[in-house]
């Protein structure tokens, strides 16, 4: 069963998902094992208190992240999934030098987002964009792509409350 989803939902979802504070939060979980809450500021001393505040929030709300007694945040299920989604995006950024050759971590695995996000220009049936020549290096980037669009159409599809839950609202 294929899961269609509305232009405008897989945008949101993906600008949720390309969210730098988000990508460091889930991946430094997934590389290091869960994180007191206390800790966090020293964990990721680049994200500022509201980054980090906003980050954990959004990862709460959306089931990426839960607090687990004893040890911290740890990911969930769909964290692990995101994370290894995380991955293979930055292996094919790497792959194919993009966006340039050195860059961070969390840039890399924004602009492969973004090359997967719809386009009003280059939308397709299923919700996806084709991604324009312009914006690739070369047809067999665009032909390797495929494995991080399947990752990530599969993983919207198993957590479609990414695409419908607003992001909470900071509390006071």
């Amino acid at each position: 069963m294929t899961t269609l989803f509305i232009p405008a939902e897989v945008r949101n979802a993906i600008e949720l998902l390309a969210s730098r504070p988000l990508i460091r939060l889930v991946t430094e979980i997934d590389d290091n094992g869960a994180i007191p809450p206390r800790r966090l500021a020293g964990t990721l001393p680049d994200l500022s208190s509201h980054q980090l505040r906003r980050a954990t929030e959004t990862a709460r709300a959306h089931g990426l992240v839960r607090l687990a007694p004893g040890a911290g945040l740890e990911l969930t299920e769909s964290g692990s999934e995101l994370a290894d989604l995380y991955d293979a995006a930055a292996r094919w950024a790497r792959r194919h030098a993009y966006p340039a050759p050195v860059c961070e971590f969390s840039t890399r695995i924004r602009h492969v987002l973004d090359l997967l996000a719809p386009s009003p220009a280059t939308e397709r049936a299923d919700g996806f964009s084709r991604p324009s020549a312009a914006r690739l290096p070369s047809d067999e980037a665009e032909a390797d792509l495929a494995h991080p669009r399947a990752l990530l159409i599969q993983w919207l599809a198993d957590n479609p409350q990414i695409t419908r839950v607003p992001e909470p609202e900071p509390t006071a």
